[in-house]
């Protein structure tokens, strides 16, 4: 075996590795030499290395690859390296900003950090100048083609041929010429169709490598896809623009498919009402033709494929510069299927009150929990607690409640403590005699407990009423009598209270910000009213029941969901619960010219929902120059989990790692582990 350069620096210096890696490393070039002599793996090869390597090695044999290969035989020349980079420019474009910001970090570490397009030829590299030197010996450099049919197990070519990140140490090599390396590659997708389009590779010698350095290049792809996702929303909005501009006028029930300027498709409406389409048939990001700005109505129609006719065809400007084209499809007659009205739980109005019907929807058995609670509260005339995230629905809990009280027509007064200073919230509540404080009304004036005698007092976020106002509120409670600011007189009174929150107050007590004796006595009933993301079907019931309520009142034809959409809705994290669906429906019912709501018919963040782990989080990077492998890893590492809101579980899949090393690295970094 030749000597490299790693080889040459390993004896220069102290070995940094530690016996049990040194030991590894020789049971894998054990077990690579045996499996290079047999041709084929056996029990003791395959406890001895990976899996994922083992099915490697096997497709290298398969392809006749030689074990003894030095170098990759393949490399382009510069000419068609230029040729490569303007063919990927979008790719290189989006990889530029990861690239500037990671070569000052990496200028001394031993490490280099590649881009290769889909074929793993490398288009860009930065990093350490000696260890780019050093990747000549091998034509790890610009040009040189990767993949695995050609220079077989490596970080670039395996990651390309599994799509997953994927780690290659030293003798887990194939050939033996690049063993005297470590690598750690993360496909890089198209955010149009998910197609990989490259890789992002970090390389170097093996002793400054662990399995764990993949969590910063999936970061690093990541920040790339992302980057992508926002050049190919810039695109596309040019292009509805133009479209939006042209001099025509287009039926918004007509099926329209757009081209950007390389014949993909980066728009379409109502497609499933063309002849012989379905939905998925034009899906987003296909390639549908090779587009050239010079090409005519004509060239273009004769290019699309032999199942596709349009009946018109638009050539979409921006300025004086093509970018792209729209198609108009002819349409099928068969009617867009509706959505049905879901079935609820009505609440009557309140006397006096129009239009004030209201229903409770859903099927999940939290949501039939809470409604069931809210019922026996009702009839038992007791104090509630309803707890829940903004937007959850609390107060049509206490509707509810209200609805089954025993009384008829009992009086439903509703008051958000939040919302009122705290120098007025005391006399709100519990009214007040004239001259009590300043500004108090001549008259004096009665309090929401008085207003609220014999039926429901509603008191939303009660965690923000102020400590000393907590003390009035129990001692009326328990008196089940109020004393109006000022006043020594005892008003007795017969209130349900119903307290709702979106704060956790145990927390609050143990931070001395609530009474736990007040605590204990709103809750003699807790109502826990989950979040929508944890009510699975229900997100398609209060859809459809938006969708056709909201419709109503914008007098408008009800709209059809695209199954992707549907989808996209169940799998969004919703933070704003069903208020944020109730809007998110409502804008697109205002907005939305067509019948058919698609992917692109949604707002990014439910559309397309951020993955990078640089952008997420509140943390951001930091810009010492200075800052080695292991910070950038840690920092990698510490937005995955914010990202992730605490679950390591996911954390480590996302970083392409096992658990037990996620949880070394928090304890090795000092991390956060979230909630």
């Amino acid at each position: 075996m030749r000597t490299t350069y790693f080889d040459t620096k390993r004896r220069s210096k102290t070995d940094v590795a530690t016996p049990e890696v040194r030991q590894s490393q020789r049971i894998t070039t054990k077990a690579w030499e045996k499996f290079v002599e047999r041709g084929h793996a056996n029990q003791e090869i395959e406890r001895a290395v990976r899996s994922e390597i083992l099915e490697s090695w096997a497709r290298c044999t398969d392809s006749g690859i030689s074990a003894l290969a030095v170098a990759t035989p393949e490399k382009v020349d510069k000419e068609d390296v230029f040729v490569l980079r303007r063919k990927n420019r979008s790719l290189c474009l989006a990889a530029r900003a990861a690239f500037l910001r990671l070569a000052p970090h990496l200028a001394e570490s031993g490490a280099i950090l590649i881009l290769t397009d889909h074929t793993g030829t490398i288009i860009d590299a930065t990093g350490d100048p000696k260890t780019l030197d050093a990747g000549r010996e091998i034509q790890l450099e610009l040009g040189g083609v990767w993949n695995e049919d050609v220079i077989g197990t490596n970080g670039i070519g395996t990651a390309l041929r599994t799509g997953k990140p994927t780690y290659v140490h030293a003798s887990e090599h194939f050939c033996q010429g690049i063993q005297s390396w470590t690598c750690a590659g993360v496909p890089v997708f198209d955010p149009l169709d998910r197609s990989i389009i490259g890789v992002v590779d970090l390389s170097g010698p093996p002793d400054i490598f662990q399995p764990h350095n993949v969590a910063l290049v999936v970061a690093a792809a990541r920040e790339i896809e992302i980057a992508l996702a926002e050049q190919q929303r810039e695109e596309r909005t040019k292009l509805l623009e133009a479209y939006i501009d042209l001099p025509k006028t287009r039926d918004a029930d007509e099926a329209i498919v757009i081209l950007n300027g390389s014949g993909r498709i980066v728009f379409s409406r109502n497609t499933d009402r063309a002849p012989d389409h379905s939905k998925n048939s034009l899906p987003i990001g296909r390639q549908l033709l090779n587009f050239n700005p010079n090409m005519t109505d004509g060239e273009l129609a004769a290019a699309l494929p032999a199942n596709l006719t349009a009946k018109a065809i638009d050539i979409l400007k921006s300025g004086d510069e093509v970018q792209g084209a729209a198609l108009i499809l002819p349409n099928k007659s068969a009617p867009p299927v509706r959505p049905t009205k879901p079935k609820g739980i009505a609440i009557k109005p309140r006397v006096g009150v129009q239009e004030d019907e209201i229903s409770i929807l859903g099927e999940c058995p939290k949501m039939l929990e809470a409604i069931e609670f809210a019922r026996r509260a009702a009839l038992a005339n007791v104090t509630v607690l309803v707890q829940g995230e903004t937007g959850v629905g609390k107060e049509l809990f206490a509707r509810l409640i209200h609805s089954h009280h025993a009384k008829e027509n009992p009086p439903y007064v509703a008051v958000n403590c939040a919302a009122i200073s705290g120098e007025l919230v005391g006399g709100e509540l519990f009214g007040h005699v004239a001259g009590a404080f300043t500004g108090a009304l001549r008259e004096g004036k009665a309090g929401k407990f008085e207003q609220a005698n014999g039926g429901v007092l509603c008191l939303d976020e009660i965690g923000d009423m102020p400590p000393e106002l907590q003390t009035y509120l129990l001692r009326t409670l328990e008196q089940r009598a109020v004393y109006r600011i000022g006043c020594d007189k005892r008003r007795p009174i017969n209130v349900q209270l119903i307290a709702m929150t979106n704060r956790n107050l145990r927390q609050d007590i143990e931070a001395g910000q609530f009474r736990r004796d007040l605590f204990y006595r709103i809750g003699t009933i807790v109502i826990d009213v989950p979040p929508l993301r944890e009510r699975g079907r229900d997100i398609d019931i209060l859809t459809d029941h938006f969708n056709l309520t909201l419709s109503e009142k914008f007098s408008r034809a009800p709209l059809v969901f695209d199954l992707d959409v549907a989808k996209a809705f169940r799998e969004y994290s919703w933070p704003g619960n069903v208020r944020e669906l109730r809007n998110t429906i409502e804008r697109i019912c205002l907005l939305h010219n067509g019948d058919t709501v698609t992917l692109a018919d949604l707002p990014d963040e439910i559309s397309q929902p951020e993955s990078s782990v640089f952008l997420s989080g509140d943390v951001r990077p930091r810009t010492n120059a200075n800052l080695d492998l292991n910070g950038v890893e840690s920092l990698a590492i510490q937005r995955t989990i914010d990202q992730q809101h605490g679950n390591l579980t996911k954390a480590a899949s996302q970083l392409g790692i096992s658990r037990p090393t996620l949880y070394r690295k928090i304890r090795q970094y000092g991390l956060n582990r979230g909630k």
